[in-house]
Order: structure tokens, then C-alpha cells, then sequence
């Protein structure tokens, strides 16, 4: 049996994450999937960005999640302008510690605190142009399929959802 398994056990975590991250990640997940969406993190989308979360809503709408663990993490990082091209509502999302304030107005607002999520301030609807939409919901579902196969072959065990046909 070999010491070093080529497969990574969570390849949605490659280290840029830190510990605060992944816990409001995990919140903001728990309150999407309580809302009927289906999330996929770490998407890559066509402009070489990487949104770190990807919400599909029951109503097809495609939501943006950026998540911001510190003030200095906001302060340095101006990339999130692009991912409203790429979305129908874009949030930024982060933990108690990060003050409200520092997030526009302009924008999405959850709070998460690793066991759960609240929108604390909705997103206003910028609808995506239909080629773009169209080439994204392909990017999701390719995204998807490519790691639930990956998932498998890996042997972990991926169960099917209730309400996936829907």
C-alpha cells in the first residue's frame, strides 16, 4: 500500500483557505442547501477566476459567493467586481469578527458562523447575459459530474439527494 495517495482527500482545499474560511464556507453551505440551491466551491469560471462559491437556486438563478475571513483579506483583494458578470446576485459572506461596514452596499451581505448562515443584506439582480449564462450552467454541470466521478472513483461514498430530479 503506498504512503502517498495520488487522490487528495479534499481536493476543494488547496491550502489557499484558512482555517476561518473553510468554517464560513461550511455555514454558508448549510444555509444554501436549506434554501434548495445546490453549491459547488472552488469554481473556476472563464475568466481564469476562481469564485468561491457557486450557488444554483432552485429558480435557475446563479448566485456568487465570495468569503472574506479578515478586513485585510477585503482590503487586498479588488477581484470581485468581475464575478457580477458572472452571476444573477453576488454576496460576499464572512464571520462575526469582520465588520459589516467594510462590505458595499451594493452587494449581498451573510453572515455565517460555521453551523449556520443569515442573509443580512440581499443581493440586488443583475441578469446575466444568455450566452454567458449558458456557457456557465455548462461549466456547473461539467464541474459537478467531474467531481462526483472523481468522488467515486476515489471510493467515497456519494449518496443521491432527495429532490435531485427535481
Amino acid at each position: 500500500m503506498p504512503i502517498i495517495s495520488p487522490i487528495l482527500l479534499n481536493p476543494l482545499i488547496d491550502g489557499r483557505q484558512s482555517e476561518r474560511a473553510m468554517l464560513v464556507r461550511r455555514g454558508v453551505q448549510r444555509l444554501l442547501m436549506q434554501m434548495g440551491a445546490h453549491v459547488l466551491p472552488e469554481l473556476s469560471l472563464a475568466t481564469g477566476r476562481r469564485a468561491d462559491l457557486v450557488a444554483l437556486t432552485r429558480q435557475g438563478d446563479i448566485w456568487i459567493i465570495e468569503i472574506k475571513s479578515s478586513i485585510e483579506d477585503f482590503r487586498v483583494d479588488r477581484k470581485w467586481p468581475d464575478y457580477r458578470l458572472h452571476s444573477d446576485r453576488f454576496f460576499f459572506a464572512t464571520h462575526p469578527g469582520v465588520p459589516a461596514e467594510i462590505f458595499p452596499e451594493e452587494c449581498g451581505f451573510i453572515l455565517s458562523d460555521g453551523y449556520g448562515a443569515e442573509i443580512l443584506r440581499d443581493a440586488p439582480e443583475h441578469r446575466m447575459a444568455a450566452a454567458t449564462r449558458k456557457a456557465l450552467m455548462l461549466r456547473i454541470a461539467r464541474a459537478g459530474a467531474a467531481r462526483l466521478l472523481a468522488a467515486e472513483l476515489a471510493g467515497v461514498a456519494v449518496p443521491v439527494l432527495e429532490g435531485e430530479s427535481e
